[in-house]
């Protein structure tokens, strides 16, 4: 097996392992860290993708890019899961869709 389709093998099994959180789990922060991994599992694939098109440089650029929004994200969705906390005082997904006003 060449290394290149191992390295897409484990980056369609981090996406499929972040899917499978973003679907089953109900906590806010955990949630969070389901995207994480998925998002983990695509840049691997972005790079995988740069390097058999020859254009290594455009894969870890375009994996850098990702890489910062993909901060932004975990530390925006982390703080609102901190102050839903606070105010609400759960992290359960279903008991926050119930909320209104």
């Amino acid at each position: 097996m060449d290394t290149v389709n191992i390295v897409l093998v484990g980056a369609f099994a981090l996406a499929g392992v972040g899917l499978y959180g973003l679907l089953v789990v109900r906590n806010l922060i955990k949630v969070v860290v389901a995207l994480q991994v998925m998002v983990k599992g695509v840049l691997l694939a972005l790079v995988a993708a740069g390097k058999v098109s020859g254009q290594v440089a455009l894969g870890e650029g375009l994996a850098l890019t990702v890489i910062v929004a993909d901060t932004v994200v975990a530390v925006i969705g982390l703080a609102v899961a901190v102050q839903v906390r606070r105010v609400v005082g759960t992290l359960d997904l279903k008991q926050l869709s119930n909320l209104r006003g």
